[in-house]
């Protein structure tokens, strides 16, 4: 369903950069920036099938989330292929385009007219999306008005009404307080009995054993670790 072979990201990263404004204009002929190459990704090579978990782990900075970009198609990889089989559903950076002195109705509006849904679609969920949020009593109130935690789980109501085969997870089981990382899992035991495939980028080893498959480890933009579960038995058992 997914299937990267010796993909490498690239990033130009300038060692010098040029203050003043005569600089700026003289450098465009003299060729003064001086530029350094980081591998964010670095010959990745890999497959995913279909309804698999996939954890994928590693520090801040290994090139996690450059992955899900690629597989997203929001970045183009420097070398290598990558074929994706399948509507994809992002879920990278909750709440990017909201709109803080709008209402939160508006923005339930726009935020899913930006992932893909109609107009028509969105009526039909809204209800359903307010009551996960446990917002319904600031439908009307500016953005704005709202905690930063109470954004990213309006973010994260609607992004999961998404039916795409596949989605791509950043770190987004530590949203809210404990009663609604509870519902979180349990949206993702859904995910796990409807078949979707799933990438699932965290830090957190328990999350981690729960719902994946299989994890892979990257540093410095390198797979150095792959693994299949064998736990994975066990945790079943703690499925809602």
């Amino acid at each position: 369903m997914i299937t990267l072979r010796h993909v490498d990201k690239v990033f130009r990263i300038p060692r010098h950069v040029t203050r003043t404004l005569y600089h700026r204009l003289t450098s465009v002929f003299a060729g003064s920036y001086e530029y350094e190459e980081l591998y964010a990704l670095r010959d990745v090579s890999l497959d995913v099938q279909q309804g698999e978990f996939l954890g994928i782990m590693g520090r801040n900075g290994s090139g996690k989330t450059t992955l899900l970009r690629i597989i997203a198609g929001v970045y183009r990889p420097t070398r290598g292929t990558c074929v994706v089989e399948g509507e994809v559903s992002p879920l990278l950076e909750l709440g990017l385009g909201f709109q803080p002195r709008l209402t939160c109705r508006d923005n339930v509006f726009i935020y899913s007219a930006l992932l893909g849904f109609s107009r028509d679609e969105v009526r039909t969920r809204y209800d359903s999306i307010m009551r996960f949020a446990e917002l319904e009593r600031f439908a009307d109130a500016p953005l704005d008005y709202l905690s930063s935690g109470m954004k990213v789980r309006l973010a994260f109501s609607i992004a999961i009404q998404s039916p795409a085969p596949i989605l791509l997870v950043d770190e987004v089981l530590a949203v809210g307080d404990a009663i609604f990382q509870e519902k979180c899992r349990e949206v993702f035991w859904r995910f796990r009995r409807e078949g979707r495939t799933v990438l699932l980028v965290s830090h957190d080893d328990n999350a981690v054993l729960e719902f994946c498959d299989r994890v892979l480890t990257l540093e410095s933009g390198a797979i150095v670790r792959e693994a299949r579960l064998v736990e994975k038995e066990r945790s079943v058992t703690r499925q809602p």
